[in-house]
C-alpha cells in the first residue's frame, strides 16, 4: 500500500513539474491567446501630387514654383477590421500640406524687390477598401493560441473621399495697371477618389508590427471661390509611407 502511495504521489510531483515546464515553455513562445482581428495604424511618409491642371500650370508660369514644391510630408492613420486569415477591411485617413514661398518670375517692386507670395496646398483623403495578404499572417497551434507570422506582403484598393484647400497670399501684379497689390485667394471642395495599394507588415513581437506602404490615388475637384473659372484641380498623386500598427 505504501508502495503505491509512493507512486501515486511521485507520479502526481512528475505532472507538476511537467505542467510548470510546460507552461513555462508555452509561455515562452510568441503567441496570442487568439487571432487578433483589428489593427491599428499610424505612418508617416512622402507625398508626391502630380499637380497638372491648369492652376499649377499658371502657378508654375507666373511664380517661382516648380512641380516638385507641391510634394509634402503625409500622416496617416487606418483601422483594419480581419474579414478572413487574407483580407482585411480597411478604413483610413490622410493629410498632407505644402506651404511653398515664391516670387513672381516677370516683375519686381519699384523698390527693385522681389514680389512674395505664399502657396498652401492641402489634401486630406477618407478612404474604404480592401486589403488582401499574399501571404498568410500567422497560424494556429490550438484552438487558443496563434503565432504571428514574421513578413505579410499585401495588396489592396478602394474608394473614398478626397478633401483639399488651395491658397495663395502675399503680393500680386494687375496685368492691365502692373500694380503691385496684396491679397487673399482661396478654393476648397471635396471628391469621391480611388486608390490602389500594396506594401508589407513585418511583425516586431506579438502585438507590434512595422508596415511600409506605397499607394495612388486619383481624384480632381472643381475649383471655386477666387478661382472660379479654372479647370479641376488635379488631386491625383503617389504616397510612400512607413510606421507601425498594433493588433488588437
Amino acid at each position: 500500500m505504501k508502495y503505491r502511495f509512493r507512486q501515486s504521489s511521485m507520479a502526481a510531483v512528475l505532472v507538476v513539474i511537467g505542467g510548470a515546464w510546460a507552461a513555462e515553455a508555452l509561455a515562452a513562445q510568441d503567441f496570442l491567446f487568439r487571432r487578433p482581428s483589428i489593427t491599428l495604424g499610424a505612418r508617416i511618409g512622402y507625398a508626391i501630387p502630380r499637380a497638372d491642371s491648369e492652376i499649377f500650370d499658371f502657378t508654375r508660369e507666373e511664380l517661382t514654383v516648380e512641380k516638385n514644391d507641391f510634394n509634402a510630408v503625409a500622416l496617416a492613420a487606418d483601422l483594419g477590421i480581419r474579414l478572413s486569415d487574407r483580407i482585411d477591411l480597411a478604413l483610413g485617413v490622410g493629410y498632407e500640406n505644402s506651404q511653398i514661398d515664391s516670387e513672381s518670375r516677370e516683375f519686381i517692386g519699384t523698390d527693385d524687390l522681389p514680389i512674395l507670395q505664399t502657396t498652401d496646398f492641402s489634401r486630406v483623403p477618407f478612404t474604404v477598401g480592401l486589403k488582401a495578404y499574399l501571404t498568410e499572417r500567422g497560424r494556429r497551434i490550438s484552438d487558443l493560441a496563434w503565432i504571428p507570422g514574421k513578413f505579410a506582403p499585401f495588396v489592396g484598393g478602394g474608394v473614398g473621399f478626397m478633401w483639399y484647400e488651395f491658397e495663395q497670399e502675399g503680393e500680386f501684379v494687375d496685368y492691365e495697371t502692373l500694380d503691385i497689390f496684396y491679397d487673399y485667394f482661396s478654393s476648397s471642395d471635396g471628391s469621391l477618389l480611388g486608390y490602389v495599394t500594396a506594401g508589407f507588415d513585418y511583425s516586431l513581437g506579438l502585438r507590434w508590427i512595422l508596415t511600409a506602404e506605397a499607394r495612388y490615388s486619383w481624384a480632381s475637384a472643381d475649383m471655386g471661390g477666387s478661382f472660379i473659372g479654372f479647370d479641376s484641380i488635379d488631386l491625383n498623386g503617389l504616397r510612400a509611407a512607413f510606421g507601425f500598427s498594433v493588433r488588437l
